[in-house]
């Protein structure tokens, strides 16, 4: 049986140009910024930077008190537009987050889209529907108020 494959998607419009939010969003260390502090977020390593395509970056996390190692690589970059980060060591089968910015009603329109599957097959697509979906929307949303506080 194949791997269920989700996909969530966020978009959010800031009043900042795009090479100002492209600059941000492309500095690792501004991801610690972006992520809850319920989930004890920690870069360990950005390699090479400046970020670009080939980037590998090492993170520790908590999900639900259980510690994770994430190791994502930039597998597609395409400044100021867009770039995608793939998770290579996680809790996931599958992490793919593609970030786009587009140039909209003179700022910029953040878009998020994350591709997902879950190990252990018919358990894992359980564990999205009942946690792991909520759980990322909450992240999300935390990040859509800190992107709002951050820009304006």
């Amino acid at each position: 049986m194949a791997d269920k494959i989700y996909t969530l998607s966020f978009a959010q419009q800031v009043a900042r140009p795009l090479a100002e939010v492209f600059d941000f969003f492309s500095r690792a260390e501004n991801l610690e910024a972006l992520t809850p502090p319920w989930l004890n977020f920690k870069i360990l390593g950005v390699k090479p930077e400046p970020v670009q395509q080939g980037t590998l970056i090492n993170y520790s996390l908590r999900v639900h008190g259980i510690p994770l190692r994430w190791t994502s690589e930039i597998v597609e970059w395409g400044p100021p537009h867009r770039f995608v980060d793939l998770q290579l060591r996680g809790p996931y089968k599958l992490w793919r987050h593609e970030h786009r910015f587009e140039p909209k009603d003179g700022g910029t329109l953040i878009s998020d889209t994350i591709n997902i599957a879950l190990p252990l097959g018919v358990l894992g697509q359980f564990a999205y529907k009942i946690k792991v979906k909520s759980d990322l929307e909450k992240i999300f949303a935390f990040r859509k108020e800190k992107i709002r506080t951050l820009f304006g």
